[in-house]
């Protein structure tokens, strides 16, 4: 058994024990279809380790907080699904220049307070990003939740997330490639020093 395959089966276990906010029983999987369709209308491939987790244990429902989104429909919540939301923040930034989102960065889990955990779909380990816009500038609103999709997952599992109550651990260091990938250029001011915002949920 690959490593992705015993982590599949430890967050299949802990989604069908635990259930986030909001959400009253963990939906069913995607098909094959509706994850081709998501692709298509986002215009990049998932990661394989992302799209498993849709075709394999449930459309949302189920991680940190408020859990993962949809795919491609809205949750009971009425919330837009990561499709939805992608789209919608790729559109807006293109009518604010100053609030730029960054091509292949899928919104995947909503924190509350317009903060969203996102998974970079263009970087080969699927980098989870935290997108926290509450200072009011976006230069210094992206931060590195996890080196990869797989190590956020564990940390979920195992409790040891940033999020977590008794965590200890260093806080997310800041995204220094937010410049590179919206054609910002320099930002003002260090994008590898300060501190993360505190969370306000």
């Amino acid at each position: 058994m690959t490593e992705n395959e015993q982590l599949l089966e430890r967050v299949a276990a802990k989604a069908r024990s635990t259930r986030p906010w909001g959400w009253a029983s963990l939906p069913e999987p995607v098909d094959a279809a509706t994850s081709a369709r998501a692709e298509a209308a986002l215009g990049f491939p998932l990661p394989t380790l992302l799209a498993e987790l849709y075709l394999r244990i449930g459309d949302g429902g189920f991680g940190p907080e408020y859990g993962l989104l949809p795919l491609l429909d809205s949750p009971p919540s009425g919330e837009p699904a990561a499709v939805a939301q992608y789209l919608a923040n790729r559109d807006s930034g293109a009518k604010d220049p100053d609030w730029p989102w960054p091509e292949g960065v899928l919104p995947i889990s909503h924190w509350g307070c317009a903060m969203y955990a996102c998974v970079d779909c263009r970087s080969p380990q699927a980098t989870v990003l935290l997108f926290e816009p509450n200072a009011g500038d976006a230069d210094h609103s992206w931060y590195v939740d996890a080196p990869s999709l797989a190590d956020w997952l564990r940390a979920w599992v195992e409790g040891t997330g940033w999020y977590e109550e008794d965590h200890e651990g260093p806080e997310p260091p800041p995204w220094g490639d937010f410049p590179l990938r919206t054609g910002r250029g320099p930002v003002r001011g260090s994008l590898t020093t300060g501190p993360v915002p505190a969370r306000t949920t």
